[in-house]
């Protein structure tokens, strides 16, 4: 009679997806909301401020730091997470937690966790809708200006003496300049995040530098401080004005709103493209 209850919860999960849900990542957070299962996020992470009714539900911790015991305290039925903690995901697992892991970091993995999550929540055709959105972005950005060099950097350095990090070929923005009919600047084999300095920069001499800088304004920093450095720079970047800042917030998180990224670099694109 037991294992006959326990069946017909799990078939009933699956034909109308879990109605508990948590969080574990910002990227997961935002992708259940945009799909219109907001209101099944019972807790998600101290970074989840997006949208801003999210910043309303139950905190279990940071991304790296979530606590095992807020997470049992808020009683799921479903915890979905980022390949960031597999020691909690066996933790939450041996209690009896279904546990999603998610990997997202490309845009390929990016499109398939909107639809898997779609499935988890009983959203489907919503996130049809959203990974149709996406790949028409990726075809727009095609052809508007090609075998260009683009290095995207993360943080809005001022002083240039200080450690780059830039992005390499492990994440989504790697995906997007190849998109575009360009190349990454900066062609490295490392599964961690790039580190250069400004030396290398100059090595690479990239066509276009694109800077993430989301936070910029809150620290005082206009866009003439942050590109200063940069157009003072040797190279053709510089040289032909294609230095460009992104400072939407959501342009570093892999969620359903890389669309908005992308929109942006295609403005980016269109700019560098002008005589």
């Amino acid at each position: 009679m037991r294992k006959l209850f326990w069946t017909l919860v799990l078939a009933q999960q699956l034909l109308f997806g879990y109605e508990r849900i948590i969080a574990l990542s910002p990227a997961i957070n935002e992708i259940l909301f945009a799909l219109g299962a907001g209101k099944r996020v019972v807790a998600n992470t101290a970074y989840c401020t997006y949208p801003d009714a999210a910043k309303d539900k139950p905190k279990v911790g940071g991304y790296f730091t979530p606590s095992l015991e807020k997470i049992v305290a808020r009683n799921p039925d479903l915890v979905i997470m980022q390949k960031n903690n597999t020691k909690l995901a066996g933790q939450l697992r041996k209690l009896g937690i279904n546990t999603e892991v998610i990997a997202i970091d490309s845009v390929a993995s990016i499109r398939a966790a909107i639809g898997r999550i779609g499935v988890l929540s009983d959203r489907e055709k919503r996130a049809q809708q959203l990974d149709a959105k996406i790949e028409k972005a990726l075809g727009e950005i095609g052809g508007i200006i090609e075998k260009q060099k683009i290095l995207i950097v993360i943080g809005h350095n001022t002083d240039l003496s200080r450690e780059l990090y830039v992005a390499g070929q492990n994440l989504y923005f790697d995906d997007i300049i190849n998109a575009s009919g360009n190349r990454n600047a900066l062609q490295s084999s490392r599964a961690g995040q790039p580190v250069i300095n400004v030396e290398k920069v100059i090595s690479l001499n990239p066509d276009i530098i694109i800077v993430l800088a989301p936070f910029m304004e809150q620290e005082g920093l206009s866009e003439a401080a942050v590109k200063a450095p940069w157009l003072a720079l040797p190279v053709d970047a510089a040289r032909r004005g294609n230095i460009f800042l992104e400072q939407g917030e959501y342009a570093g998180i892999p969620s359903h709103r890389v669309l908005r990224f992308i929109e942006d670099f295609k403005g980016f694109l269109d700019a560098a493209a002008r005589p």
